[in-house]
């Protein structure tokens, strides 16, 4: 499985969340509200979750091996930095 597109939906500055992706795999399936966080010692992705009944978030998608994880963070945090320099050099 290839991943296609990732599209950045929202860029933050403030707080840990920095911003808000989707991604495509295939051009046939896609994974929205995927998160960058600003963690302790760098970036990294969340996967889409919801709260279940005892108030604990859990992943609604999540890949499987650590190798996908990986691939998948990295696609997605390198499109990150490519909007955040756009942004940088064309201010809006």
């Amino acid at each position: 499985m290839d991943i296609t597109e990732v599209k950045i939906r929202k860029l933050l500055n403030e707080g840990r969340l920095r911003g808000i992706v989707s991604v495509t795999f295939d051009n046939v399936f896609a994974v929205h509200d995927i998160k960058i966080v600003q963690g302790d010692k760098r970036l990294f992705v969340a996967m889409p979750s919801r709260r279940d009944d005892s108030g604990i978030y859990r992943d609604i998608v999540h890949p499987i091996t650590i190798a996908a994880r990986n691939e998948i963070e990295n696609e997605i945090l390198d499109a990150f930095q490519r909007e955040v320099t756009l942004h940088a050099e064309n201010p809006m």
